[in-house]
């Protein structure tokens, strides 16, 4: 039996492994330059020098520009604003959702420019004190060099997404220091197939960049947390799991707000501030440097601008330990991000919704200590399950908020109550926001992603078990007229099979027998037999069956028995369009039950 023909002969998958080993090394070298390109923007920018070395972890030195300072996010904007409107429109915003369209509409392809405006724009929005993260650009530098080397490198579309999520981990997992994390976020956000053949080359991708990103940036977590060292949560005190329920509750609530915040700044300044986006992006910006220059002057800091790592260090190792100070870092990193995506800007939102998680998870810890003293409360590891829980409730990624937040401290300690107020968080926020900060976006374009992985019962059933009774099989030397007279008389609608010297030649519908009107009173229906029919055997699988289908424009595929060579005695069977949709109806069905 002759075999179909193939659109692109998938690639073995030792040769995808080397591919997604070197979309490691990219991830990884290109996490490396980003940040540099991120101290570079910054040093020049807020002290004038030419530098590419910048701790985030610790805060940033006034500015000697003084209240100028409020003009240098302003003239970050004009370069962002150029940068996206001059090549690529798809790098504004915080880029996830765009190669998540990519994935699901777009058979993996971004264009190779994309990497390179968004590593411009994302790193002047950050360096200029924009309000955002810079994992979402590395996730889609990652992504788009994955993409570019599945369109250059001619592959099955499944494999060019398994590239493209293979950079996605490997970006997040450069960033944070977070390998199973950026695996994590690669399956729950990005994989569209969850088995070896595609986990294998995100595992290689993401190991590849970790390790790549340990050599320059050392092997400690993201956020070092000294005074961890024995365990802060009880097991035999059963209060203090309810209070890490009740942040949960907490911070699903401040995720919801989070959400939303950004969209409505967004259509704020699309439909209510004049001018066109450079004005637009430029004003926005303005009110972040106002937001800075407050900050400094009231507190000391420039709390809202950049990644804010440095305040999430602050409130991790005890350094702020404020109620009231928290809750007004809060809200002005809450307005100082939303403006920022909301005006135009190129960043992530992970660094946001730790820094937001930080802070309400260690006000809510405050709070609790003061009034139950007698409580084991520690307000720095409430802290830490809140960034859990707003990057959970914020993304929908459940398991990647848990996991990386724990290997960006390596407290082991923490586990059970960051999986507690992850799990409440996200369904806090479910009730409230059914979407997501990544599908909201693309569901305001029409564009819908599913919301779970599903095992596809599909791929186990076999031709045999799907197929409708074997057809009449005619003769080819039957003539139009007595065809017409048969199917007269007959209930089926399914195609009839024609036979010459016991081999099927070919098929006929219904239909041809209004033709007999029409032809001479000799024309038989080997005139009008159809060759748009495969022939599989009786075990091959259902979406095999259906691809063949689908690459040789058949309209039915003929099922036969193992024994060759085939002829009429050993057809079993027939798959049309029919018993597709029947097959197709029971799999929908098994998860409305």
């Amino acid at each position: 039996m002759d075999q179909p023909k193939a659109e692109t002969k998938p690639l073995h998958p030792a040769q995808l492994s080397m591919i997604a080993v070197l979309v490691g090394v990219i991830g990884g070298f290109g996490a490396v330059a980003f940040r540099m390109l991120i101290a570079f923007v910054h040093n020049l920018f807020f002290l004038g020098k030419l530098s590419i070395y910048y701790e985030a972890n610790y805060h940033a030195a006034p500015s000697p520009w003084g209240p100028l300072i409020i003009f240098v996010p302003v003239a970050g904007a004009a370069g962002v604003s150029f940068l996206i409107t001059r090549f690529a429109p798809e790098a504004k915003g915080h880029g996830v959702p765009e190669v998540m369209e990519a994935i699901y509409y777009k058979r993996g392809i971004i264009r190779p420019i994309v990497a390179v405006v968004k590593s411009l724009a994302s790193a002047l929005s950050i360096g200029s004190g924009g309000s955002v993260g810079r994992e979402g650009p590395m996730i889609q530098i990652g992504s788009s060099f994955g993409s570019t080397l599945g369109q250059y490198i001619k592959m099955p579309a499944w494999q060019r997404i398994t590239l493209v999520s293979a950079g996605t981990g490997a970006g997040i997992a450069a960033t944070f220091n977070t390998p199973i994390g950026g695996l994590l976020f690669a399956i729950e956000i990005m994989l569209h197939e969850v088995s070896v053949r595609t986990l294998v080359p995100v595992v290689l991708a993401t190991a590849t960049a970790t390790y790549i990103g340990q050599v320059f940036f050392g092997v400690n977590p993201a956020f070092l947390i000294p005074g961890f060292q024995t365990p802060f949560f009880e097991l035999s005190d059963p209060v203090v799991l309810v209070c890490y329920f009740g942040l949960g509750m907490v911070t699903g609530v401040c995720s919801a707000m989070y959400i939303h915040a950004i969209y409505f700044m967004e259509d704020l300044f699309d439909r209510k501030v004049p001018g066109n986006y450079y004005l637009r992006h430029m004003t926005g910006m303005f009110l972040v440097g106002v937001l800075m220059y407050v900050s400094l002057v009231s507190m000391g800091h420039y709390y809202v601008e950049g990644v804010g790592y440095s305040t999430i260090q602050d409130i991790l190792t005890g350094g702020l330990a404020s109620f009231w100070v928290m809750v007004l870092l809060f809200v002005l990193k809450l307005l100082a991000t939303s403006i920022t995506l909301g005006s135009g800007a190129s960043g992530g939102i992970f660094s946001p919704a730790f820094f937001l998680g930080a802070t309400a998870g260690g006000a809510y810890g405050i709070l609790l200590k003061t009034l139950f003293p007698s409580l084991s409360i520690d307000p720095a590891l409430f802290a830490l399950a809140g960034m859990a829980g707003v990057v959970c409730g914020s993304t929908g990624a459940a398991v990647t908020a848990l996991i990386m937040v724990f290997e960006m401290t390596l407290d082991y300690s923490a586990i059970l109550p960051l999986t507690v107020t992850v799990a409440a968080s996200n369904g806090i926020r479910a009730l409230i926001s059914k979407e997501t900060i990544y599908t909201l976006k693309l569901a305001r374009r029409g564009h819908f992603i599913p919301n779970a992985l599903q095992t596809n019962f599909l791929y186990v059933r076999r031709a045999k078990y799907i197929m409708a009774a074997p057809p009449a099989i005619l003769p080819a030397s039957m003539p139009l007229a007595d065809f017409a007279r048969l199917v007269t008389k007959a209930d089926a609608v399914s195609p009839y099979l024609v036979e010459d010297k016991k081999q099927i030649v070919g098929m006929v519908s219904r239909d041809v027998a209004l033709k007999a009107f029409d032809h001479p009173d000799d024309a038989t229906i080997a005139d009008f037999a159809q060759r748009n029919f495969i022939l599989v055997t009786e075990d091959t699988p259902f979406f095999e069956v259906v691809n063949w289908m689908r690459t040789e424009g058949a309209a039915a595929a003929v099922v036969i028995a193992q024994s060759q060579p085939y002829s009429m005695e050993n057809v079993l069977g027939i798959i049309a369009k029919e018993q597709i949709a029947a097959v197709m109806e029971q799999g929908v069905g098994f998860y409305q039950e």
